[in-house]
């Protein structure tokens, strides 16, 4: 989505025309960007900005704030790691970062072949099955280094690999 074509123009213009009554329709049209293309990148803030009136530094701030927001495309299966205090004191650390050794990248990245994308969450809610990992929704609970290897195993499996 780098170079937005005019259909992508229009469909970020047809979303944001879903929320002209709203007071405060930001969050919402961002929310159905970010479901509809996997990102929000600055081309997109800025057709956003010109159409709703709220400055690129507004929206931008937004976006970078909220991790469920993102401005680069993330992977078909996003590894969200709790390091959350309850997570973090039974081991979260060493979870992401046997992720990130077995996949090749760090948090906040997405492998080359675009399958997993790593998030370090900062606290997901899953206090009572700490340490936490969610996989595109689905709940990881009480996740140990030595089961990493079979969850992404697991997701290969998925693709064939």
């Amino acid at each position: 989505m780098a170079h937005i074509n005019e259909a992508g123009i229009k469909k970020i213009n047809e979303i944001c025309d879903r929320y002209i009554g709203e007071k405060t329709p930001l969050m919402m049209i961002l929310s159905d960007i970010q479901n509809e293309y996997g990102y929000i990148p600055l081309e997109v803030q800025q057709i956003v900005s010109k159409r709703i009136g709220i400055s690129v530094a507004e929206i931008y701030g937004v976006v970078t704030f909220y991790s469920f927001f993102s401005l680069e495309p993330k992977g078909k299966y996003v590894i969200g790691c709790c390091l959350g205090t309850a997570c973090y004191v039974k081991g979260a650390q060493q979870i992401i970062d046997k992720f990130s050794e077995i996949l090749g990248v760090q948090p906040g990245q997405t492998t080359a072949d675009g399958l997993f994308t790593i998030d370090a969450l900062r606290c997901i809610g899953a206090c009572g099955i700490a340490p936490a990992v969610t996989i595109n929704g689905k709940v990881y609970p009480k996740m140990t280094v030595d089961a990493v290897q079979s969850v992404v195993d697991e997701y290969l499996a998925k693709e064939g690999k």
